[in-house]
């Protein structure tokens, strides 16, 4: 008995504290889950996981296709003549798909970003307190702008070395072969020192004629002249236009490169998006406008891919790297979609970062590399049907693909 006075106070007093604790748990609990669940309450609403999981199968279908069939027409239709790479309709075509990818950017992954960085799930400090969006675009544009330099410039001294490799290779070659009458050296009256008899053109010679050509070349209409169309073996602008054909491989080699590293960040972020959603009003608008979205850029790509000359193994790689990303991503959404929380602080923050990221290098590739490029070449100036056609094909793309954010 004596035991029990003695236990029984602090005992009851423990208990009490215990009920008083646990009545405040219980209190707190629904502000802890109104916290955690920070989602659209919408697609919870229009949540149907079997239907979505369908719907996931048949986005990776339509995606893997519409990315396959945009990348492949340019890199096949190459060798055929109305798809051609120097041809009009494949310049017409790519100044859509150009418009394309800007929309892209402005429009889809900047807006995604904002949304995804400015979300009320985000503590307000840093992620309110500043424009993150902007900032990280920005970034990622200037530094597109210093990995295209040195890109060029590594691409460019790589040539440079081939070059006078090839250089010193044919000098022996000349050397060796003047007394049988192989290579004449003439002055410029009569043929370029370095021209062979069917016409070629030794590249001992190249950078000197190339000096000369530019003192000499034409300006106005006449440099206009035999644009668009095929080159005499005799020309006096062979040597120069083939120094600028081996340059404008150089660009293409890069513009490929660095285009294709923008669009494989974003199709990563939008394919897991995709699979991670159990909406399957989220989703059916969706595989419209990605397949839509996918075909045009993988045109762009190919297109980039097919001038800048790679072999057959590398560019079958580069094409099915491309292909393969956005539906890779919509099945690793679908495999992790029942632990993964789109809504989390660190979903919402990569997302946003990698958006951000993605948008700068879509919009300074389709400005600088993709429209400036072909828009402000000599060609379009020289055709004024061209000029009006690509400008057309420009704003249509810009405004089909911008009017997709309507539904997706």
């Amino acid at each position: 008995m004596f035991l029990i006075e003695d236990i029984w106070p602090p005992l009851q007093q423990f208990l009490s504290n215990t009920r008083l604790h646990s009545a405040s748990i219980f209190q707190q609990l629904p502000e802890f889950m109104a916290a955690s669940t920070c989602g659209d309450r919408d697609a919870e609403l229009c949540r149907d996981d079997s239907a979505a999981f369908v719907l996931k199968f048949v986005a990776i279908a339509s995606i893997l296709l519409a990315g396959m069939a945009g990348i492949a027409i340019p890199l096949i239709g190459k060798h055929r003549r109305f798809l051609r790479t120097d041809g009009n309709l494949f310049v017409a075509a790519k100044a859509f798909a150009a418009g394309v990818i800007l929309a892209t950017g402005f429009v889809h992954m900047l807006s995604d970003a904002t949304d995804a960085l400015n979300n009320p799930c985000l503590p307000t400090s840093p992620w309110h307190k500043f424009p993150f969006t902007g900032f990280f675009a920005m970034m990622a544009a200037l530094f597109t702008l210093l990995l295209d330099f040195v890109g060029t410039q590594y691409y460019e001294r790589k040539q440079g070395v081939n070059r006078a490799v090839e250089e010193q290779a044919r000098v022996g070659t000349s050397e060796s072969g003047v007394e049988d009458g192989i290579v004449e050296a003439k002055d410029w009256s009569g043929k370029v020192f370095g021209e062979e008899e069917k016409g070629g053109m030794h590249i001992v010679g190249m950078h000197a004629h190339a000096a000369h050509h530019r003192h000499n070349h034409p300006h106005g209409q006449d440099a206009c002249h035999g644009i668009g169309g095929g080159v005499r073996p005799h020309d006096h602008g062979h040597v120069h236009g083939t120094h600028e054909e081996e340059d404008s491989d150089v660009r293409h080699v890069v513009v490929s490169q660095v285009l294709e590293l923008g669009i494989v960040s974003h199709s990563v972020i939008i394919g897991l998006s995709l699979g991670v959603s159990q909406s399957p009003c989220t989703i059916r608008p969706l595989i419209a406008a990605l397949s839509f979205h996918q075909f045009f850029e993988g045109f762009a790509l190919g297109g980039c891919i097919s001038q800048a000359q790679f072999k057959t193994s590398s560019a079958t790689i580069m094409a099915c790297f491309f292909a393969l990303t956005t539906p890779t991503g919509v099945g690793i959404g679908t495999a992790i979609a029942s632990v993964y929380n789109p809504h989390s602080a660190g979903a919402l923050v990569t997302e946003g970062i990698l958006d951000s990221l993605s948008a700068g290098i879509l919009v300074y590739m389709a400005l600088v590399d993709l429209i400036a490029a072909d828009f402000l070449s000599k060609r379009m100036s020289c055709n004024f049907r061209l000029q009006i056609v690509s400008y057309c094909m420009l704003f249509l793309g810009a405004g089909l693909m911008s009017s997709l954010a309507i539904w997706a």
